[in-house]
């Protein structure tokens, strides 16, 4: 049952506490809808700060050295467990959260987070291929479009700096699993990275604004950024790879050291409303996880072809998993010999 954030709640809330009103938001770039913190601050009073990270590995590493001054952070799935075994979560008070029953229930008991204790959803998604078919029409449901790009996009690939994304792709590109600790497996991996890279012309992770505007022909990137893309220019098409493709979520955790708790239980509370969570979606094109949110949204992503995965695609989807350090150990090997 959804119970509506107002005004007069929110000031009543706030009333006892020593409030700053304001609320520090680290999250992914281009990923916030500005109307929904407009909303926010319209109904709360409450001035919403986002500052940007370009992958989890950034977020994670900000986080843990302290001094950040940021209230919410929006990990991946894979590395939510992550946070909180080095503490970096606050236990959530659900009797806090009124629109905690929200969440649909696929959502809820989440082997990151079972029984949401430290997050709640922001939005999920895949990673794959985005492909200019101007450029390129042949196929483009492969992980070969930026491990062994075809000659038409030699020099006009783009990669995301997500070491997850792209290492999981990899390796289930060679026939193995996310996590794996076969070096048989990672030594191939490495010398397909190294072989590919001096086809590719950079390894950015702003591809919204660039592929609109043909800068770039081809990238491994989201879905919700490449419907985006294809919303302004058409030729731009999504790829899933038959390969293997990774399946996340992104969700929302309040950190351990946050200085604006009481600002932070009513922006959880804030986007768990469904009409909030469609305005998220809207804005930045991918479903969210909560329910009675659909009727809400924009008509134009209930078909589109970035958001329901066309059913001969939707096996090769794996959810990743939290790897164990051994394993991302050494892909960070692998990942820091390719960034050199």
């Amino acid at each position: 049952m959804t119970r509506t954030l107002t005004l007069t709640t929110a000031l009543t809330f706030l009333a006892g506490a020593a409030a700053a009103q304001e609320l520090q938001l680290y999250n992914w770039g281009n990923y916030t809808s500005p109307e929904l913190l407009e909303k926010f601050t319209e109904e709360t009073g409450i001035t919403v700060t986002v500052t940007d990270y370009d992958s989890n590995s950034t977020a994670l590493a900000k986080i843990e050295a302290g001094g950040h001054g940021f209230d919410l952070v929006v990990p991946s799935a894979n590395y939510v467990p992550i946070y909180v075994e080095k503490g970096l979560l606050m236990e959530l008070d659900h009797e806090r959260l009124a629109n905690i029953g929200n969440i649909e229930p696929q959502w809820v008991d989440v082997p990151w987070d079972q029984g949401r204790m430290y997050t709640v959803p922001w939005q999920w998604g895949t990673t794959g291929i985005s492909v200019n078919t101007s450029a390129y029409d042949g196929d483009i449901n492969t992980s070969a479009i930026f491990l062994d790009p075809p000659d038409e996009l030699v020099g006009q690939v783009n990669v995301v700096p997500e070491m997850a994304d792209v290492m999981s792709m990899a390796i289930m590109y060679v026939g193995g699993e996310p996590c794996t600790e076969d070096l048989e497996v990672l030594r191939e991996v490495r010398d397909l990275l190294a072989a590919a890279k001096p086809d590719w012309m950079s390894m950015d992770y702003g591809m919204t604004e660039r592929m609109t505007a043909n800068d770039v022909m081809a990238s491994v990137n989201w879905n919700g950024s490449s419907m985006r893309i294809r919303l302004d220019n058409p030729d731009v098409a999504y790829g899933y790879p038959v390969e293997g493709y990774p399946v996340w979520m992104d969700s929302v955790g309040i950190l351990a050291d946050a200085q604006n708790v009481d600002e932070a239980y009513l922006f959880l509370d804030f986007i768990m409303e469904p009409e909030n969570a469609a305005m998220i979606s809207g804005f930045a094109r991918y479903a969210n996880g909560i329910a009675g949110s659909g009727e809400f949204m924009p008509e134009d992503m209930n078909t589109a072809p970035e958001i329901a995965i066309p059913a001969e695609y939707a096996d090769a989807g794996v959810f990743l998993p939290t790897c164990p350090s051994s394993a991302n150990d050494l892909y960070t090997q692998i990942w820091t010999e390719l960034m050199q």
